[in-house]
């Protein structure tokens, strides 16, 4: 934990994103100077606080005094913790009563490109192209709409994944992140874990990942500038060379696709 006053006035000064930083140490003065936290209050490098991770015009966009006691404690406040969270889920599109998504199954020839967060079809629609529940069994008859996620490719899990997981999205933009928010409020439900097991195999470094971006950015398949995080942009060049190269399109940014990039 650091100091958030030290940490956003010395990121403010980086030319990169001082408007962005600049504009979160002001909300941050004003916090304190309002006593809705208290001046010494720390958080992560990049001013992010308390166990919701709200940035501090989060805070006071969405910010919850629950108990009355006139600060927003989202420290060791479980009912300012709990309010901010669900104020903050509810503002960013998230629907009360619809759960967030279901681990599936899919058949063995099927169109893996149709696995991504832009392709939303109804899952009677999904059904007729045979994906089925974890379990192998018939998916509920429903016009709801849903995307289909491949987290570890065409060879891991898969999930159908509604509009409340995109929801979570707006929180955090990773993947990984909303499945496991949205897994860990099944099981804290009391549903079963998981039936696919995760695919064996070694964990890519950053370095790993910006060597992938510069080999496809070489090859023609534009990811952007190499940053070393599989963002939307590297899944979508992953797309384009799997195509041109006659392999699965899952978009997946793992090992294979590292070995085959290293590849003479």
């Amino acid at each position: 934990n650091l100091n958030l006053v030290r940490s956003l006035t010395t990121l403010s000064f980086d030319e990169r994103r001082s408007a962005f930083f600049t504009t979160q140490l002001l909300a941050l003065l004003k916090l304190i100077d309002d006593n809705k936290i208290p001046p010494d209050a720390q958080g992560s490098w990049a001013g992010a606080m308390g166990n919701v991770q709200f940035m501090p015009t989060n805070v006071a966009a969405y910010g919850v005094d629950a108990d009355g006691d006139g600060e927003i404690g989202l420290w060791d406040n479980k009912a300012d913790i709990f309010a901010s969270a669900a104020n903050f889920l509810q503002k960013i599109g998230w629907h009360r009563g619809e759960r967030w998504g279901r681990e599936v199954t899919i058949p063995l020839n099927f169109e893996y490109q149709l696995a991504n967060l832009n392709t939303k079809k109804t899952v009677n629609e999904w059904q007729s192209l045979g994906v089925r529940t974890a379990t192998n069994e018939d998916l509920p008859d429903s016009t709801m709409k849903a995307s289909l996620v491949l987290p570890m490719g065409y060879n891991g899990p898969a999930f159908l994944a509604y509009r409340n997981f995109h929801a979570i999205l707006r929180w955090n933009r990773s993947i990984l992140y909303a499945l496991s928010v949205g897994h860990l409020s099944d099981r804290l439900a009391g549903t079963s874990a998981l039936v696919a097991k995760p695919i064996t195999e070694p964990s890519l470094s950053r370095d790993d990942i910006k060597f992938i971006q510069t080999s496809l950015n070489q090859l023609g398949f534009d990811t952007g500038e190499p940053d070393g995080i599989s963002g939307p942009k590297t899944r979508g060049a992953t797309r384009q060379y799997q195509r041109d190269t006659n392999l699965p399109i899952d978009g997946y940014v793992g090992y294979q696709l590292l070995q085959q990039l290293q590849a003479p």
